[in-house]
């Protein structure tokens, strides 16, 4: 009896069989005609995964349901480096398939599911798989700045599984603007998607541009029928009357009462100061400074611990003042590449719409500026100047936002 793989196909859980067959020299065929909620709701199958779930795999020695014990089980079929070449290899190949499924796949699935009808949208829950999220994918761009593979130097079954994971959120709810921050995982996964063995399963793969809005059950359902229903041949009504274009709505930052301080003037005074630049620049800064039109805010990354690889580091802060050019007729920031930051906002708190549009900036502890206290209108005057040492600490670089 042949190998019958019975499941909806795409998914990535069908592909992480099929590439890990490729790798083994296994055939595995797929079921014909299968259809979700109907093959696998029929008696027969429901002998053999009494939930109804997929994928399953049935062999001559009986079924077996749970993508990753297929995965291993066809791995397992012929004497193969899929586990390693030694009993650590193994264990690292075990670490990594759990880290792929506990760290990266359930906080993928709980954004992914309410896009596509299949889960109820909860904003809090959504919001912590984000930022668990960022945080797997720090450790693993950290772990993959000097490592190709995740175990040895070739394609384990641990690359099998965590990729194909990982595929359903470049594919749907990654873009470019999150993925950027974290170079080396993107390296990997263009890197293994672009495997003989994975192209030859998933074929060519292109990363979204942007997260798609939540979709309702019954959205789901109504577009389902509605695709299934023939279409009506209907008389086209006739084109009603061009209006006019709607006002763009105000950003509300442009909103607020007029303010004495003009960000251009002190960009251009910035900008064009090469010498006496605590004599000219600073001082002027401080001359031209409006607490009541702008505010001051110190910002510290959370995880520096993570920060051990000099450009991974430039990197993460590169792309941060990428992601807050919304921000920048309203904005100027300085980055220092120790990750602490200043930077001056319109208005007294930091804007909403950067708060909500930024994801960085939940990675950051902020604290606006007292400058009534000397000591920290001094650490504002150290950080517009890059001063070195800064606080004992040499810097590896400074970044401006302006």
């Amino acid at each position: 009896m042949a190998l019958v793989l019975h499941s909806w196909t795409p998914s990535k859980n069908v592909y992480k069989v099929l590439i890990a067959a490729e790798y083994n020299g296994v055939k595995v065929d797929l079921a014909p005609d299968f259809t979700m909620g109907v093959s696998n709701k029929s008696p027969e199958f429901l002998k053999m995964n009494p939930i109804g779930k997929v994928p399953l795999l049935q062999t001559p020695d009986g079924p077996i349901f749970e993508s990753n014990a297929i995965t291993r089980y066809v791995a397992r079929l012929k004497d193969s480096i899929l586990f390693g070449s030694s009993p650590i290899d193994y264990g690292h190949v075990e670490q990594w398939i759990d880290f792929s499924s506990l760290e990266i796949d359930i906080h993928i699935s709980t954004i992914l599911a309410p896009r596509f009808g299949y889960g109820v949208y909860h904003a809090p829950a959504e919001e912590a798989a984000n930022v668990a999220l960022k945080r797997s994918f720090g450790a693993l761009d950290s772990y993959l700045a000097s490592n190709t593979f995740l175990v040895g130097h070739s394609v384990t079954l641990a690359d099998i599984v965590l990729t194909c994971n990982l595929y359903y959120g470049f594919v749907y709810i990654l873009p470019k603007s999150f993925t950027s921050a974290f170079p080396h995982v993107e390296r990997y996964f263009w890197t293994l998607v672009n495997q003989p063995n994975f192209k030859k399963v998933i074929g060519e793969v292109k990363q979204t541009d942007a997260i798609p809005p939540v979709k309702t059950p019954e959205e789901v359902a109504a577009a389902a029928k509605a695709k299934a229903e023939p279409k009506k041949q209907e008389e086209k009504p006739a084109a009603p009357a061009e209006e006019a274009p709607k006002p763009k709505a105000k950003n509300p930052l442009d909103l607020l009462p007029p303010s004495s301080m003009i960000l251009d003037e002190w960009k251009r005074l910035y900008s064009n100061t090469k010498t006496n630049f605590r004599e000219v620049a600073i001082k002027g800064f401080w001359d031209m400074y409006d607490p009541e039109g702008y505010s001051l805010w110190f910002c510290d990354y959370k995880y520096n611990d993570e920060n051990t690889v000099s450009f991974v580091t430039l990197n993460k802060v590169g792309g941060f003042l990428q992601r807050m050019d919304i921000a920048r007729k309203y904005a100027l920031g300085n980055m220092l590449v120790i990750l602490s930051g200043l930077w001056l906002f319109r208005g007294k708190e930091i804007p909403q719409f950067v708060l909500d549009e930024c994801y960085d900036m939940e990675l950051y502890e902020w604290k606006k500026v007292d400058i009534s206290d000397e000591a920290q209108k001094e650490r504002v005057s150290q950080m517009i100047e890059d001063q070195e040492p800064f606080e004992g600490e040499a810097l590896l670089d400074a970044k401006c936002f302006k």
